[in-house]
């Protein structure tokens, strides 16, 4: 069976890309990274659910500390307020810098010593905040610096099967394939009711909205 590292933060996006390798045929490796977000521990649950509803052939779940040592982002700096006003134009204070650029860097590691074929990872270009690092040709650049930096024989693929697809979209295969919705996550402030407010919640709001489909998680408001 071919394998895929699969990126999962507990988040729909993730859960969605993951379970579209599975369908596709792919042993699923899970890889989670706490690295002191705001709603960690509410993340790490969430994708020990997922993986168990994934049945992967194995796990790693890897601490990142310093990323708050780096700060800049609302996510890791509680000094800085996520904003909860609407979504606005440009890159937002809950950017992390070069987040998904170190994600794909540790998984391409794993991937690596577990012979694998692919890295999923659910970056979204057309429905997101403007993070600089779900944009495709960035994903594509990071490929072939993957590829110059590992052994010959090793050959892996970056999917990102979500990546020009709208949240109502990524709802709808959710369904379609079975995810569990209810074992996701996306609020930036909360980890007990989500807050309804922040950009991630909006946007998931508005996917469930757009697909005529009911949210399954608890909101605050």
């Amino acid at each position: 069976m071919k394998k895929a590292v699969c990126i999962i933060s507990g988040g729909m996006d993730s859960a969605v890309s993951a379970a579209i390798a599975k369908a596709q045929g792919y042993e699923i490796v899970a890889v989670h990274f706490n690295y002191g977000q705001r709603t960690e521990r509410k993340e790490r649950e969430c994708f020990r659910k997922l993986a168990e509803d994934l049945k992967v052939i194995e796990r790693y779940e890897i601490d990142l500390p310093f990323f708050k040592t780096i700060g800049a982002s609302a996510l890791t700096d509680e000094t800085l307020d996520v904003p909860t006003g609407g979504i606005e134009e440009g890159v937002p204070i809950t950017y992390v810098p070069f987040r998904n650029g170190i994600f794909l860097s540790i998984a391409a590691a794993v991937g690596e010593k577990e012979q694998a074929e692919a890295i999923v990872i659910g970056v979204v270009e057309e429905d997101s905040s403007g993070y600089p690092d779900c944009r495709e040709d960035y994903i594509r650049a990071m490929e072939r610096a993957i590829d110059l930096g590992t052994r010959d024989e090793t050959r892996l693929k970056i999917l990102t099967p979500l990546v020009h697809l709208k949240k109502s979209e990524i709802v709808r295969k959710a369904l379609e394939l079975g995810v569990d919705l209810s074992h996701t996550w996306s609020c930036y402030l909360e980890e007990e009711e989500a807050c309804g407010l922040c950009d991630s919640c909006r946007l998931r709001l508005a996917g469930f909205e757009n697909a005529g489909e009911r949210d399954p998680i608890r909101y605050r408001s």
